[in-house]
């Protein structure tokens, strides 16, 4: 590992100042980073310990979501009783992570920022954009079982690795940071992530020094709510396929739908046309079917992930019915 400086933040203006000097990233549980540093992949000068912030807590909003601090850790936000009271999908997202010790450890907001599974960008001598842009894509025409079909560019093909973020993405989650002059920033999550395009190594738009602060749920949605994740093994593997939905159904047809995807983009992944070809229609295959066509409409195949194409559907019918079924 490389050497590198230490710097304990005692307040938000502290943590956004020395975060802002170049070289500089913060920690909070470490559970992604202090990996990547061990492999040489991200080699920090500095890094600014947020540990100690007070960003630990879950409260209610007066519109009746929650605010969800940063550090809050995974495994103290997937057994809050409102969080499972209201929104299921979210407990259950954060329970199919990971091992309960990383759960213990990870953040709120480090989950948010956690890095691709690529094979090939936790390899630094095989090229890599995301890791070393311009030197090119191995898992094009490589090892792509785990990687995505959504989004890719010919830059990248890497997956969003989380599951939180995926179940925050169908719940219309916002996140609140802070930059180093002050200022803070609202920003939905479904604006949060970016395309790999031209430029996979950039992949959120946070700035220099901007911290997240907190994450906003609103309100709990009306329907039936659920997370699904297909994987290799039952514990501690990520998601080939993840689905976030949450269905309503009023007079025998589909009134509301809002269904998020892991596993199958570089974010998590949402697309309006899945959903709008639900709404108003009585729960059946047919219906089912049409969404699936609506989400796999320019899914792109790279080789060993082509299996994502009909597993993608299986379990998004699967989960369909699981939401629509009477009783």
């Amino acid at each position: 590992m490389k050497p590198f400086d230490y710097a304990r933040a005692d307040s938000l203006a502290t943590a956004t100042r020395d975060g802002a000097v170049p070289g500089a990233r913060f920690i909070a549980g470490g559970t992604n980073l202090l990996d990547l540093m061990k492999l040489q992949v991200e080699t920090p000068d500095t890094l600014v310990d947020i540990s100690r912030l007070d960003l630990g807590e879950i409260e209610a909003r007066e519109d009746g979501g929650l605010t969800i601090g940063a550090l809050v850790p995974n495994s103290d936000l997937a057994a809050d009783a409102r969080v499972i009271q209201r929104y299921p999908v979210l407990s259950r997202a954060l329970l199919a992570g990971a091992s309960g010790q990383l759960r213990n450890k990870a953040s709120t907001g480090g989950n948010l920022l956690q890095r691709t599974r690529c094979y090939y960008f936790y390899d630094p001598a095989t090229p890599c954009n995301k890791r070393d842009p311009g030197s090119g894509c191995s898992a094009i025409g490589g090892e792509n079982r785990i990687l995505a079909i959504l989004g890719t560019s010919d830059q990248c093909i890497a997956t969003h690795p989380s599951d939180m973020a995926v179940a925050m993405r169908a719940l219309d989650a916002v996140i609140v940071t802070r930059k180093p002059d002050g200022d803070r920033r609202r920003i939905a999550i479904g604006e949060f992530y970016r395309l790999p395009g031209a430029t996979p190594e950039i992949e959120n738009v946070l700035e220099r020094g901007e911290l997240i602060t907190h994450v906003e749920l609103p309100p709990a949605p009306r329907g039936r709510q659920t997370y699904r994740k297909v994987r290799d093994r039952a514990s501690y593997a990520f998601a080939l396929v993840s689905i976030a939905g949450i269905v309503a159904v009023e007079d025998g047809r589909i009134a509301s739908a809002r269904l998020a995807f892991g596993g199958l983009g570089p974010m998590p992944w949402r697309n309006e046309a899945v959903e709008q070809a639900l709404v108003g229609q009585a729960p059946s295959d047919t219906a089912f079917n049409a969404a699936a066509n609506a989400l796999l409409a320019d899914a792109k195949r790279y080789g060993s992930n082509d299996f994502k194409i009909p597993l993608t559907r299986r379990t998004l019918i699967a989960t369909l019915r699981e939401l629509t079924q009477e009783g």
